[in-house]
């Protein structure tokens, strides 16, 4: 470009604000449509899915679990960590508090993609070993803002596979959470031994060609004992199959 037509400072200012305020009004608009427009829950009959449960983290404030039980709600899954080093401050308050109520309890790990599954699981690991937990360690794996965005999927995956590995190898049975885009994209072919816990806003009755035990069916749940909205989930079978499968679920020796 010649020095004649380049632009000047001013100019180059006025079109980085131009581009960034439409970027703005982009991010804004997908945030609206996400918050306000597409569904954040589904109804679900109880009486066809009896078994129930929560999935928390310090985000939900103080819990009474003692209510939630008594709301008809059977397992808690609660946040431990995240990334290689963050640990939820409320684990184990939640902890303590689900296992007093009498509730199944399980933990989850929210996996960031730019770290080695070795240093997750060991933060992880760090966070729930010596403690009695009744379901699989989940593995949340998602795509959002922020996580991971240069990451390759196979990167990420073989990182998931270490994670995965450590854990078996420290005796724990181990599940995936994510969503249907994160079904396509990370489990379907790579990690379909583990067990699937599926988000995903549509009726279990609409979802049984996919293989998950566990559907997460709402952010905006309202449960006895917890201020504001929590996540809820249903195990997509019988009372009986449900006491069956908490039978086979390894944990560590003491």
């Amino acid at each position: 470009m010649s020095k004649r037509n380049a632009p000047t400072s001013p100019d180059y200012i006025k079109w980085l604000l131009l581009i960034g305020a439409a970027a703005l009004a982009v991010l804004g608009g997908v945030y609206i449509v996400w918050r306000y427009v597409l569904p954040h829950s589904v109804t679900v009959d109880r009486y066809r899915y009896p078994v129930a449960g929560i999935d928390v983290s310090k985000h939900n404030g103080i819990i009474d679990f003692d209510k939630v039980a008594a709301d008809n709600y059977q397992f808690v899954i609660i946040k431990a960590s995240e990334g290689k080093t963050y640990k939820d401050e409320a684990f184990g308050r939640n902890y303590e508090g689900a296992r007093d109520a009498g509730l199944v309890v399980g933990a989850y790990h929210f996996f960031r993609k730019n770290r080695t599954g070795r240093e997750q699981a060991e933060n992880l690991l760090g966070v729930i070993r010596g403690k009695k937990l009744d379901l699989p360690v989940v593995i949340d794996l998602e795509d959002d803002w922020g996580n991971g965005a240069t990451i390759s999927r196979d990167t990420a995956v073989q990182r998931v596979l270490e994670m995965i590995s450590i854990l078996r190898e420290a005796g724990y049975d181990v599940m995936i959470y994510t969503n249907l885009d994160g079904y396509e994209k990370y489990y379907k072919g790579m990690l379909g031994d583990c067990d699937l816990w599926l988000c995903s806003f549509t009726s279990p009755d609409l979802l049984t060609d996919l293989p998950h035990c566990i559907q997460q069916f709402s952010h905006e749940g309202t449960v006895a004992g917890v201020k504001g909205d929590v996540d809820l989930n249903v195990w997509r079978g019988s009372k009986k199959e449900w006491n069956h499968y908490l039978d086979q679920v390894k944990q560590p020796k003491p």
